[in-house]
């Protein structure tokens, strides 16, 4: 097993590593896509096909470069099996499995921020189309 310092040290940060943990962690996970990828992995094991699914709007091309560079940063494995046509699997690392405490953060900020916005956008929205009816009938 990689710990995630050898980790930093394989992949291609070494010099973010050592100026700033916050910068390193972005600069893993700043992407959209690949905390969308993530959070499919969550889920399970999935192939390339369900990644793409399970991700709407990411290219073929984007989901194939975030994927080996995931790959590349012990985020994920990368499964192949020798059948005909192939199987290939992608999972989280245990790295990868140990980011689930950021994900359950930015999911429970997401969700209260939601709540709070979505219900103020929508009184207001309510607030405008009251406010347009009256001034037609005046």
């Amino acid at each position: 097993m990689v710990s995630i310092e050898e980790s930093i040290e394989v992949g291609k940060m070494k010099t973010s590593a050592a100026a700033c943990p916050v910068e390193t962690t972005i600069d893993l996970l700043g992407s959209k896509w690949k905390l969308l990828i993530l959070r499919e992995l969550f889920k399970g094991t999935k192939r390339f096909g369900e990644l793409s699914r399970g991700v709407p709007g990411i290219s073929q091309k984007m989901l194939t470069q975030q994927l080996r560079q995931m790959e590349e940063d012990h985020l994920i494995q990368r499964k192949v099996y020798a059948e005909v046509p192939p199987r290939v699997e992608y999972s989280l690392t245990e790295i990868g499995k140990s980011l689930s405490p950021i994900l359950d953060a930015m999911h429970k900020w997401g969700a209260k921020y939601m709540m709070k916005n979505v219900k103020t956008d929508k009184k207001k929205d309510q607030d405008s189309a009251v406010s347009a009816g009256k001034a037609k009938v005046a």
